[in-house]
């Protein structure tokens, strides 16, 4: 019999990404043919992957294992969890949309309601794919990621908050995967693996070589502990996870207000959610990685969506530690953010001047560019008041 699972459910037909059993040491050894990524998988528990990349002219093998899960038992069914919210933020994107939401009727746990938060959409077809669906529209006219989250959080009313994007379609299991890692009053958030969906382009490879969501196939928790264990940096929050697959006690948000409105698409670029998770940890709780709550992302196809994307990547991680400087006064953020990441930008521009590029270089113009806007962005916005947005 074949160790290779047939294309469709509950793995979406995937183009360069191919998703394999794995029984015994020996069937982790297997490594694409051509550009592409092996993932492995014990049940419906994903235990692995290899990746190979032809990239600039190199050819890049990577992987990432956690063989000693090939022994541990299957998923058994989670017990029973708090009730839950999922939301979706999105904008002019209705064919993802309803894409999306075709794979939430098939959750093993359905969630209490379902939330598609419209972010200033130029059309109705996003409230159109939202009210067939049978979902509930929130309309937020002001442009802005972390503004449409807001606007999600405020409208759910589960104990329990998760959040993906229009561009991901979810593992049947994902939701109950993700509630059921609440299991102690600490974790107050958890993330989820988010897998490429297909990577059937070169920027879809580039983006998943160099800028994966994924965070392993490990379980981890960060803790207080941990968080005070970073003196000379800042503790790498991207680290928790991914936006495109995340969830939170909704009293979280009371606690330590709403996501920054400053940061994300629409405003900054990005990392919204990361400062998020550097604020909640700051604040002594808990976060947890949960690798058995599986997300497939579709990545950008075009180099140009790619290039828009890196730059908004690093104009938001800039932002971002400066504002989690302001909301902390941990000034590691702010050495972080005005020498070790420019002194690190312009090594890299210096070995490329000298003909040293490497393959992770290929975009180093744009991540220059979106780090210095980012810098400039945050110098040109109000401050923050009290946690809130």
């Amino acid at each position: 019999m074949s160790n290779e699972f047939d294309a469709g459910e509950p793995w979406p037909a995937s183009p360069g990404v191919r998703h394999v059993r794995a029984r015994t040491p020996a069937d982790l050894a297997r490594v694409p043919d051509v550009s592409g990524m092996v993932v492995f998988w014990n049940g419906e528990r994903p235990i692995g992957h290899r990746l190979k990349a032809e990239l600039g002219g190199r050819s890049l093998e990577l992987e990432d294992m956690a063989p000693e899960l090939l022994d541990a038992p299957d998923l058994p069914p989670a017990p029973g969890a708090p009730s839950a919210s999922v939301v979706i933020c999105t904008r002019d994107r209705p064919e993802e949309l309803a894409r999306c939401l075709a794979s939430l009727p098939r959750q093993s746990r359905p969630p209490r309601e379902i939330i598609v938060v419209d972010n200033a959409s130029r059309d109705g077809r996003t409230r159109e794919a939202a009210l067939a669906a049978g979902v509930t529209y929130v309309r937020e006219d002001r442009p802005g990621l972390d503004i449409a989250r807001n606007a999600g959080a405020r409208a759910a009313t589960c104990d329990i908050v998760a959040y993906t994007d229009d561009d991901v379609v979810l593992h049947p299991r994902w939701l109950e995967r993700l509630v059921a890692a609440f299991d102690a009053p600490e974790v107050m958030a958890v993330t989820g693996l988010v897998l490429p969906a297909e990577l059937a382009s070169e920027a879809q490879l580039q983006f998943e070589t160099f800028w994966s969501f994924g965070q392993g196939y490990r379980r981890k928790d960060f803790d207080a502990a941990l968080f005070s264990s970073y003196t000379r940096v800042p503790f790498p929050a991207w680290d928790v996870g991914a936006g495109a697959s995340m969830a939170f006690r909704r009293a979280l948000f009371a606690a330590i207000g709403l996501f920054d409105e400053r940061l994300d698409v629409g405003r900054a670029g990005c990392s919204g959610d990361s400062e998020f998770w550097y604020r909640a940890l700051a604040a002594g709780h808990t976060c947890r990685y949960e690798p058995s709550a599986v997300a497939f992302h579709y990545h950008r196809r075009e180099m140009d969506g790619l290039k828009s994307q890196i730059f908004h990547y690093m104009r938001g991680h800039a932002a971002a530690l400066l504002v989690q400087n302001e909301r902390t006064r941990l000034r590691s953020n702010l050495k972080q953010a005005l020498y070790v990441m420019p002194r690190w930008l312009a090594a890299r521009a210096w070995r490329r001047l000298h003909g040293g590029a490497k393959p992770r270089d290929r975009f180093l113009d744009q991540e220059i560019a979106g780090y210095l806007s980012g810098l400039w962005f945050y110098l040109r916005q109000p401050r923050a008041r009290d946690g809130t947005p």
